[in-house]
């Protein structure tokens, strides 16, 4: 069975390189630390203490293993290669929507580093999908949950 790639930009897996360091040396010894000083506490089957560090070692050692897999089959794209025009993944694409004034902007980015607040939308998001392959002057209609949008690529950076 192949293996899922995870497309992303050499910054995002920098974060997730950077995020799996702080797991692994700071937020797991933490974890340990808190799951010693509760088995002190006594009777494990009602021990609040234990159960909640418990929980939480298993919340960051789950994290660690999905970043560490999202790393060995990180997919870095290189936009620069691409068409200076063209969306790709890690280009920032500006377009205007039909009967409006006001532009949007957004970096299109692998689904592991999207943060829609900080501009930054997933490959795989209805806009990423519609948007992706066209160029500047290109007219696009994308499919949303909120319905159709019809946008004209203005700028790819």
């Amino acid at each position: 069975m192949a293996q899922k790639s995870f497309p992303m930009t050499a910054e995002g897996k920098a974060k997730l390189e950077q995020e799996l360091e702080e797991l692994k040396t700071v937020k797991r010894p933490e974890v340990i630390e808190r799951i010693k000083v509760a088995r002190g506490f006594g009777d494990l089957s009602e021990n609040s203490e234990y159960e909640s560090a418990k929980d939480e070692q298993s919340v960051v050692e789950s994290r660690i293993s999905q970043i560490e897999e999202m790393i060995r089959f990180a997919d870095v794209v290189d936009a620069s290669a691409v068409d200076e025009d063209e969306v790709s993944v890690g280009k920032t694409v500006t377009f205007l929507e039909d009967g409006e004034d006001d532009t949007e902007e957004y970096q299109i980015v692998g689904a592991a580093e999207s943060d829609p607040f900080a501009g930054k939308i997933s490959n795989d998001s209805p806009i990423a999908q519609a948007l992706l392959g066209k160029h500047v002057g290109d007219k696009v209609q994308i499919q949303t949950p909120g319905g159709t949008m019809d946008v004209t690529i203005k700028a790819v950076e």
